[in-house]
């Protein structure tokens, strides 16, 4: 029988992230950097890791100390083992990470999308979380400390036309759970972030940048088409590791389909295979390939 004792002790138990080290990467812009100002106003030292090393230093300038900016790709794992390494041995300790990089694809069909698209995405948004992951767990445990996946409120909604960023999301949200408990004999905790649609560059070359991303956004009805910004998902963030969450999802319109999923996708993709709207963008985006 399996002893679930120290998690019991872990959950909702208070994290005071002052004096702790924070690696985050995709720290360069939108969320990551938003993240890093919160928890660095908070107290904590923070190491920023970004493919864009000129991002990184920008940002570590913008905080001031207690700021170690790293320039390495996630989906280069030898890169990631070696930043985690020079984290632990500028500061010391490694406390705390945040899987937050991730890239979108560009609007496509499974059908008639770029194969290299699909491994480029499932590369960065998944195997790049293991990578960030996997060389950082002994210094979490060692450290009681905790873990963030960044998955996204996409892990379950309807796939169609952008798939490969939803299937990587679905994936990284069981990576999380599978991480919570396997952290949780060593008193350590792993969380897994959700959000709608965030005010990012990101978004806006995906959905505002033409009348085909625009379509795709009309497709979400209200409440789920809500934004938010980079920084009130960086709160979430901060507050969610604040409190040892294994869950925080934002905006809260996402929450009641979160709950529901499994019968509102039944009904829903049952919905979307006989709307016209949707068979028109398909038609759209195959022609565009």
């Amino acid at each position: 029988m399996i002893d679930i004792g120290p998690l019991r002790r872990i959950t909702g138990a208070r994290y005071d992230i002052r004096g702790k080290t924070v690696l985050i990467t995709g720290a360069g812009q939108g969320i990551g950097s938003a993240l890093a100002g919160v928890l660095h106003q908070r107290g904590a030292a923070l190491a920023l890791v970004d493919i864009d090393e000129t991002r990184a230093r920008t940002v570590a300038s913008e905080l001031g100390d207690r700021t170690l900016p790293i320039g390495a790709d996630v989906t280069d794992r030898d890169a990631m083992t070696a930043a985690i390494a020079r984290t632990a041995e500028h500061f010391g300790r490694l406390d705390v990470v945040v899987a937050n990089a991730g890239v979108v694809p560009k609007p496509a069909t499974l059908r008639t999308m770029d194969a290299r698209s699909f491994d480029h995405v499932l590369g960065v948004n998944l195997t790049g979380v293991f990578n960030t992951v996997h060389p950082a767990l002994d210094h979490i445990v060692s450290a009681r400390g905790h873990v963030v996946v960044v998955s996204s409120c996409a892990a379950f909604a309807p796939g169609m036309g952008g798939s490969p960023y939803m299937i990587s999301k679905a994936g990284v949200e069981q990576l999380g759970r599978a991480l919570r408990v396997e952290l949780a004999p060593h008193r350590a905790t792993a969380g897994i972030s959700y959000f709608g649609i965030v005010d990012t560059e990101m978004t806006h070359a995906t959905l505002d940048r033409d009348d085909l991303g625009r379509a795709i956004d009309n497709l979400l009805p209200w409440p789920l088409n809500v934004r938010i910004t980079a920084a009130e998902a960086a709160r979430v963030i901060a507050d969610g590791i604040g409190r040892r969450a294994a869950r925080t999802i934002a905006p809260a319109g996402w929450e009641p389909y979160a709950l529901l999923r499994g019968i509102i996708n039944i009904a829903l993709d049952h919905q979307l295979t006989r709307d016209p709207r949707v068979a028109r963008l398909i038609r759209v985006l195959e022609n565009a390939a």
